[in-house]
């Protein structure tokens, strides 16, 4: 297969949103304009994006959309349920631990780690918030597949350091940071002030 780019797998995503949406509604079938509408693209965008992984849907019939979803989860990896741990028990760490979408999607947050002493032991959506100096020798003993990292800049190198040590592949980082890892780990950052750019960007471009 060809290397997929980051923009195709979010469209991926959004495409499978509205596919659930419309198995919820009762449709069995869905035209590649309607995916397009959803995913802020083109009909043609919307099959090549599905080229990707092989044939889909029928000309002048559309997608099944049963069909269609269950392969995009498969292809989004969804199939699985994945182990995740969060580093940071602050107001966002708190937020997102208690976010039921991830469950819905198969993320388990099974672990919370600190390292201030007046957060460790207290209890954050069933889960007891763990100290951080039991990190590499938690996950030698209970592996983990993704690491949210929710942590101040200056601590975010140190940590994702540590998680790739104790062989974590996968890492969300909210730290407004640059994060250095290894060519075979994943980091995928989200920078709150960057998206509030775009849209002051957008409004003084209108």
């Amino acid at each position: 297969m060809r290397k997929i780019s980051e923009s195709t797998v979010r469209r991926l995503s959004l495409y499978l949103r509205y596919l659930e949406q419309s198995e919820t509604q009762g449709h069995e079938t869905i035209s590649s304009a309607e995916l397009a509408r959803r995913g802020g693209t083109t009909s043609a965008q919307v099959r090549k994006d599905l080229s990707f992984f092989g044939s889909f849907g029928k000309r002048g019939l559309g997608y099944s959309v049963p069909a269609l979803a269950t392969r995009l989860r498969e292809i989004l990896g969804l199939k699985r349920s994945h182990r995740v741990v969060m580093v940071g028990a602050g107001r966002i760490g708190g937020a997102l631990a208690q976010y039921p979408g991830f469950r819905q999607r198969g993320f388990h947050v099974s672990a919370i780690y600190d390292r201030d002493p007046k957060k460790i032991g207290s209890r954050w959506n069933g889960l007891v918030v763990r100290d951080i100096r039991h990190l590499e020798s938690d996950l030698r003993k209970e592996p983990t597949d993704i690491a949210i990292v929710v942590v101040p800049a200056e601590a975010a190198q140190e940590v994702v350091d540590r998680l790739v040590q104790a062989g974590v592949k996968a890492i969300l980082n909210f730290a407004p940071v640059q994060l250095a890892v290894p060519r075979d780990v994943a980091v995928k950052t989200v920078n709150m002030a960057q998206e509030l750019e775009t849209l002051s960007f957008v409004l003084a471009n209108r």
